[in-house]
């Protein structure tokens, strides 16, 4: 079998046939729903009151994810990737945790944290911080989900790449600050960028931990998936619209995910 470039591929027919079969194991679903949309009526389904309010809510609040995840999955994937000490691996599991663990679990696991009478939120109460089903609540949820995707493909990434360039860096007297700045995150910023935008993709379609830690509550904490799963029992041909419409952003974002991620990988192999 040979490739469209016309180079050996080294790929079986039979593994093609099996491949063609786990495609269309996952297009057939969503070649369904596409079937099932109501075109006519499309447009005033995806833009009733609570369709935008729920996408607005959805987009900002997944951004504000994504955000912190950066900001705290970036120092992870660099303590992970770059330091050796006890406990390393049992560190590793649990902060990749969220990513098998049943969300509803992951929300119950933060009502218990910083609900009304949760470990840290007892505390935020006497300040006068009321977090649960909030939509604050819904980033915190929102991220705790989605930072695991972040700290995966930034570590292998940074071990990818190796610590050669940084040891020359400090090698010639730059502070670890400096060599973090100058060298590392610009070798691995492409693994950066698609692991936010992966966390952003995960963030966007978050249901279960969000229902459980905050609730829904139109136009403060429910998302767009919140609003697809209440359609559904009341308007279907909406939930089928709203549908296709995460379906499409997301569609988006795996695509911009791996375009960004494409130099990392070239990156990479010119290194090797």
């Amino acid at each position: 079998m040979r490739s469209l470039s016309g180079s050996y591929s080294g790929v079986p027919r039979w593994v093609i046939g099996i491949a063609a079969v786990g495609a269309a194991f996952v297009l057939l679903p969503l070649a369904a729903m596409v079937l099932r949309v109501n075109w006519a009526e499309f447009v005033p389904l995806v833009t009733s009151e609570s369709s935008i309010a729920a996408l607005l809510l959805s987009l900002r609040t997944s951004l504000a994810a994504t955000l912190l995840c950066v900001v705290v999955g970036v120092p992870m994937a660099l303590v992970l990737a770059r330091t050796d000490f006890w406990g390393q691996k049992v560190l590793r599991s649990l902060v990749l945790l969220p990513l098998v663990l049943p969300p509803v679990v992951g929300g119950i696991a933060l009502l218990y944290t910083f609900g009304r009478r949760g470990l840290l939120g007892q505390t935020f109460g006497l300040l006068g911080i009321e977090i649960a089903f909030s939509t604050t609540a819904v980033v915190i949820a929102q991220t705790f989900v989605a930072l695991p995707f972040l700290v995966l493909s930034l570590e292998g990434a940074l071990r990818t790449v190796g610590s050669r360039y940084e040891a020359v860096g400090a090698t010639l007297g730059a502070s670890p600050t400096t060599v973090l700045r100058r060298i590392t995150l610009p070798l691995v910023l492409p693994a950066v960028l698609s692991g936010a935008v992966l966390s952003f993709a995960r963030a966007l379609g978050e249901f279960g931990a969000t229902l459980t830690f905050a609730g829904s509550l139109q136009g403060t904490t429910r998302t767009l998936p919140l609003e697809i799963y209440l359609q559904r029992e009341t308007d279907p041909d909406t939930a089928v619209a709203l549908s296709l419409v995460l379906v499409v952003v997301a569609v988006v974002i795996v695509s911009l995910a791996h375009r960004t991620g494409e130099p990392s990988r070239r990156r990479a192999r010119a290194l090797s």
